[in-house]
C-alpha cells in the first residue's frame, strides 16, 4: 500500500508549482501582452474598418491572438472579438515572436509536466534512488530559464508591422511606442520569478519529507503520515 507522506513544505511546494504552471499558460494564450492606444470611430482599428458607436477602448495584442472591435452594422452592436491572428505558427507577426512562442511553450510544457508529477510526490519520493522533488527543482530551474529567454526576446519584436499597427509608428524594439504592458506580459514575468522560488523550495520539500520524524512513522508502518 501507498505511503503517503504530507508535510507542510511539500504541500506549498506542490501547491505553488500548479499555480505557476497555470499562470504561465494563461498568461502565454491571453491577447493581453500589449495594450493598444485607444481607438474611436474616428480611429480606424488595426485590423478591421472604423464604424458604429464612438465610445473608446483598447485593442490588445498578445504574441499569437489579438482582441479588436468587430466593425458593427446597423441594429447589431459593436462586441469585442479575441482570436489567434496567426492561422499558422509562420504567421505569428515577428521572427522574435516566434522564439518567443517557442521558449515559452518548452518552459510552460515542462513546468506542466512538474505540476503534474509534484500531486504524486505525496506517495512517491523517489524513483531509481533519485529524489523527485530534486528532479523536479532542476526541470523547474530549466524551465525559469526557458521563459527568462522568451520573456527578453519579446520586447525586440515590438518593431514588427503589427505591432507599430495597434502601437504606433515610434514603437520598435524594446519601445511600446503608445502601447502599454497588459496583466499577462507581467503574469509571466511573475510566473517565471515563482518558478525559481519552486526550483528552490524543492529542496526544502525534500529536507522535510526526509527527515527523523518522518522515517520514525515509516518505520512504525503507517500508510499515511501528515506533519508540520
Amino acid at each position: 500500500m501507498c505511503q503517503v507522506i504530507v508535510t507542510c513544505r511539500s504541500m506549498l511546494w506542490t501547491l505553488l508549482s500548479i499555480v505557476v504552471a497555470f499562470a504561465e499558460l494563461i498568461a502565454f494564450m491571453s491577447a493581453e501582452w500589449l495594450i493598444g492606444k485607444a481607438k474611436t470611430r474616428g480611429s480606424a482599428d488595426p485590423d478591421e474598418p472604423s464604424s458604429g458607436p464612438s465610445e473608446p477602448y483598447h485593442p490588445t495584442l498578445g504574441i499569437y491572438a489579438r482582441c479588436i472591435r468587430n466593425p458593427g452594422v446597423q441594429h447589431v452592436p459593436r462586441e469585442t472579438l479575441c482570436g489567434p491572428y496567426a492561422e499558422n505558427f509562420g504567421e505569428i507577426a515577428s521572427g522574435f515572436w516566434q522564439a518567443t512562442a517557442i521558449f515559452l511553450a518548452v518552459g510552460i510544457f515542462i513546468l506542466c509536466m512538474v505540476a503534474l508529477v509534484s500531486v504524486f510526490t505525496m506517495c512517491v519520493q523517489s524513483i531509481m534512488k533519485k529524489s523527485i522533488f530534486n528532479v523536479c527543482g532542476l526541470l523547474q530551474g530549466i524551465a525559469g530559464l526557458f521563459l527568462i529567454l522568451g520573456l527578453i526576446l519579446y520586447p525586440a519584436g515590438w518593431g514588427c508591422q503589427k505591432a507599430i499597427a495597434y502601437c504606433g509608428h515610434y514603437a520598435s524594439a524594446y519601445k511600446p511606442g503608445d502601447c502599454s504592458l497588459g496583466w499577462a506580459f507581467y503574469t509571466a514575468i511573475g510566473g517565471t520569478v515563482f518558478t525559481f522560488i519552486c526550483a528552490i523550495f524543492s529542496a526544502q520539500a525534500e529536507i522535510a519529507t526526509s527527515s527523523d520524524k518522518v522515517q520514525e512513522e515509516i518505520e512504525e508502518g503507517k500508510n499515511l503520515i501528515c506533519l508540520l
